[in-house]
């Protein structure tokens, strides 16, 4: 646990390299197994590490939430994540991972913290069905010198879980998104990327309620080989990619190609450097905002709040310069 608390700036650094770095951990015995299964969290989502406390128990509550923890006083809902993956633990739930998501601050109760390992964002791979009850979203390979043998990781859809088991109000107003005004050109299309199903979801709904046609990836080299595709139309009918393309909204946690990396390839390829690009993510910090700025995004907007995401939308596409 010691060695969690690393610099924050070499840990941002690490995004110039579509690189990330991953916590490793245990949450017992699976019920079709005997082996217990390693599970990865992204470092940058985590504020802190530490041992089971005792827990303040809440009225209402049903597992997987166990209760609540005072942390330097501010209360905070504690999740089982075994239960919800169906993991049985050896020696009980014995770690509590403090982490931010969306604004939004929560602790996960762990059998066990295992490493942290540092890998390129192409070693993980989609994997979104038949895995841990539906909230695997993708599988970290960890050896990237022995892909034939390497040891896995399953990276699980924290946003699914949060959206289903922590109440809250994702839901914008149909009104006020439809009376934005979005300045793009008619039959031009957003390309949006996201690896998390819920995620996806939310945004094909409020997309559809702007009225904003959209060409939705799973992975930040999706999105990038569909914007290639499409430049390279544009470039063909000797028209400007604007007539093609409106935005690109994309997350920045992504199998593949992270949403930095795919930001960096767009602002230097001079045909669509002035396209507008949205940053829509559960990332959230004055760290990673202003990373953010850095890559050249035109706007960040923390999942989920979808009339932010409206404005952030109008704004970048009424400011973007000609493309």
């Amino acid at each position: 646990m010691k060695n969690f608390q690393k610099d924050i700036e070499e840990r941002t650094n690490l995004t110039s390299a579509n690189k990330f770095e991953l916590l490793l951990f245990k949450l017992g015995t699976p019920p079709d197994g005997d082996r217990a299964e390693l599970f990865g969290i992204n470092v940058f989502k985590l504020s802190e590490i530490m041992p089971m406390v005792p827990l303040i128990q809440a009225a209402g509550m049903a597992p997987p939430l166990m209760g609540m923890i005072d942390v330097r006083g501010k209360i905070l809902p504690v999740i089982n994540l075994p239960a919800i993956v169906g993991g049985t633990p050896r020696t009980g739930l014995n770690i509590l991972l403090i982490t931010e998501y969306a604004r939004s601050t929560q602790a996960f109760a762990v059998e066990s913290v295992d490493d942290i390992v540092r890998l390129d964002w192409n070693q993980v791979l989609t994997a979104e069905t038949g895995i841990s009850g539906g909230y695997t979203m993708s599988m970290a390979r960890l050896d990237a010198d022995n892909l034939d043998d390497s040891r896995m990781a399953l990276i699980l859809d924290v946003e699914q879980i949060l959206f289903d088991f922590i109440p809250g109000d994702r839901s914008g107003r149909a009104d006020e998104m439809k009376n934005k005004r979005f300045n793009y050109k008619p039959g031009a299309v957003a390309i949006v990327a996201d690896d998390s199903k819920v995620a996806r979801t939310l945004l094909e709904n409020s997309l559809k309620t702007m009225d904003i046609p959209y060409d939705m990836h799973i992975t930040g080299q999706s999105a990038w080989d569909k914007i290639k595709v499409i430049a390279a139309q544009a470039q063909a009918e000797n028209v400007p990619i604007s007539d093609k393309i409106s935005f690109v909204l994309t997350d920045l946690e992504m199998p593949e190609m992270d949403g930095f990396t795919l930001t960096r390839n767009i602002r230097a390829t001079d045909l669509l450097k002035n396209m507008p690009v949205i940053i829509h993510s559960s990332l959230s910090g004055n760290a990673n905002e202003e990373h953010v700025r850095k890559v050249g995004a035109n706007a960040y907007v923390a999942k989920f709040e979808v009339n932010e995401l409206a404005d952030a939308i109008e704004r970048s596409l009424d400011t973007a310069k000609a493309y």
